[in-house]
């Protein structure tokens, strides 16, 4: 739980390298949380349409509404809450892509670069793949441009 929480503790830090796991696991802690507050959302909706019958008398009208009543307050409330995460954890997710990208001693710039390419088709797709390689790949063994190594290596200066 450690390294899922150090990209909060580390806010709005862009300064220094990020290892894998740090990343990763607070990857898998945003998958979880979003998950928990968009699921009454999913089901608010597959029950929203389960009880909209298109031959209901009143036509169209009386089926939207009915769906509008079965979609409730407590949608209102998780998509709230899930906006709310979303804001929260917006900077600190920019934060540690950059200091993952470096560990790879790679600007934190190519990070808009991959954002602006993920949007022409095709390439997209394929920048999307290549950020999905960086984020997997090992960073730098010991110290780079950007701070040194997260890991804690041995520095090859102590021995000389």
């Amino acid at each position: 739980m450690h390294w899922a929480l150090l990209p909060l503790k580390r806010y709005a830090d862009f300064a220094g390298r990020s290892r894998r796991m740090e990343y990763w696991s607070f990857a898998l802690l945003n998958l979880v949380v979003i998950t928990v507050l968009i699921a009454p959302v999913f089901f608010a909706m597959v029950s929203a349409l389960a009880v909209a019958d298109p031959n209901m008398p009143g036509g169209d009208e009386a089926v939207a509404e009915a769906m509008m009543a079965s979609f409730g307050i407590g949608t209102t409330i998780a998509s709230l809450l899930f906006s709310l995460y979303f804001l929260a954890v917006l900077i600190p997710s920019i934060a540690v892509v950059v200091r993952r990208l470096h560990d790879r001693d790679m600007s934190g710039w190519w990070y808009p670069g991959f954002l602006v390419a993920s949007f022409i088709p095709f390439i997209g797709f394929l920048a999307s793949i290549a950020f999905l390689v960086l984020m997997f790949l090992p960073g730098t063994p010991g110290p780079n441009r950007f701070g040194p190594d997260p890991k804690g290596g041995v520095d090859p200066e102590t021995f000389t």
